[in-house]
């Protein structure tokens, strides 16, 4: 019986476009439970279902993973950039259920450096990620969208060691520090994760492009 093999599955930049994007709408959904409090409920609820999404996709691209005997790019290289987004959205939705539950008082300065910190990486992620189908013609782009992420990830840990040592100078409540702390810990692994995905891509370039 004849049977043809497929040189490359494309579904897997089509998995990793979908996450990419859900990345990008969690790191919106932060930034509107920074500025609208009021909204946290409803925002709350819109992460939530962006998380549900983000897993679905991740399980239908493991599974295919697993199955796939022609990959367009090292399997461990796809693994990493799939687990790393979908750890971005979850941060997110761990971030967003501080905000809500914690019921935190009016967000610093510094806190809102850092939501609008996490959204521009977030951007920069999804315009990555949307390179890869075209590595080749997209190099130089994708190396500058690296440099850009790993730039602002050396701004993260300023804003985040400014903040921390504010907090723990100014303010005298015990339970409120510990609420700014955590949530301040989780902006930390959204800006860090997003530098992780940049290193997954320039690895993808050192050997494909």
């Amino acid at each position: 019986m004849a049977f043809r093999l497929k040189p490359k599955e494309e579904k897997f930049f089509q998995f990793l476009t979908n996450l990419s994007e859900l990345v990008r709408d969690a790191a919106e959904l932060i930034v509107q439970a920074i500025d609208e409090r009021e909204r946290l409920s409803e925002i709350l609820d819109s992460i939530d279902k962006v998380e549900q999404n983000g897993d679905a996709i991740v399980i239908q691209a493991l599974e295919k993973l697993n199955k796939t005997f022609i990959t367009p790019f090292d399997r461990e290289d796809i693994f990493a950039l799939v687990q790393t987004l979908d750890d971005i959205v979850d941060g997110a939705k761990s971030l967003i259920e501080k905000l809500y539950l914690y019921n935190v008082g009016e967000a610093p300065a510094g806190v809102h450096e850092l939501a609008a910190l996490a959204q521009k990486c977030a951007k920069q992620v999804d315009k990555g990620i949307d390179g890869l189908s075209e590595l080749k013609k997209q190099r130089l782009k994708l190396e500058v969208r690296c440099r850009r992420i790993a730039e602002m990830e050396m701004e993260g840990d300023k804003i985040y060691r400014q903040e921390m040592a504010r907090l723990f100078r100014e303010c005298s409540d015990p339970v409120e520090i510990i609420k700014w702390k955590e949530i301040l810990e989780n902006f930390e692994y959204i800006i860090d994760r997003a530098e992780d995905i940049a290193n997954a891509l320039k690895k993808v370039l050192l050997k494909y492009a």
